[in-house]
């Protein structure tokens, strides 16, 4: 079984001030260099979701699809997006990651693929709600693309909201590895905290 992963990207990256958030530098390397860097090696084919200008992307080797769903309409709208491409290549699960989460685990999808449930999710421990889904990291099975389309052409925006109807499986990872940047104060704490 083959696996492809779509990175998601298309965000508004509003905390930030808008723009491309993956590519802000974290080191020597974007933000998204070090997610491809990371999730490359674990599947056989990546594809990022964007919106607006796709050639801006041309520079990362990548094929990139924009959201299907318009106006935005979240992680979702790139899942569905990846699903789509994943079809058209012939593959039959999509492994999903955030462009701004540069140092999730480097056996995400091993650990993801160990169960045949149509959405597998990463979570990550608490001590007072038990876990806490990361729910734009996950395995998706390509097949639920018509399902997906349909639920976001009704408005389901919430990942968890679709999600919990497939049957989802949440698999714990540690409480660190899906440290995502959102604010420029992020940024700050990951420089000065990831390698």
């Amino acid at each position: 079984m083959t696996e492809c992963a779509v990175i998601l990207a298309g965000g508004q990256a509003n905390r930030m001030g808008g723009g491309d958030k993956g590519r802000l530098m974290l080191g020597d390397r974007s933000l998204i260099q070090r997610v491809i860097d990371r999730i490359t090696p674990q599947v056989d084919a990546v594809v990022l979701n964007a919106n607006g200008d796709l050639n801006r992307f041309d520079d990362l080797g990548l094929p990139v699809v924009a959201d299907s769903v318009p106006d935005y309409a979240g992680p979702l709208a790139g899942v569905l997006a990846g699903m789509d491409w994943a079809a058209e290549q012939g593959h039959d699960w999509l492994i999903s990651v955030a462009a701004d989460t540069p140092s999730f685990p480097l056996d995400l999808v091993e650990r993801l693929s160990r169960y045949d449930t149509p959405v597998v999710l990463a979570a990550t421990p608490d001590p007072e709600r038990g876990r806490v889904p990361q729910p734009t990291f996950g395995r998706w099975q390509v097949s639920l693309r018509h399902e997906l389309r349909a639920a976001l052409n009704d408005g389901v925006r919430k990942i968890r909201q679709w999600t919990q109807a497939q049957g989802e499986t949440l698999v714990i990872f540690d409480e660190g590895d899906f440290f995502n940047i959102n604010t420029p104060e992020d940024l700050a704490w990951a420089e000065q905290h990831l390698k």
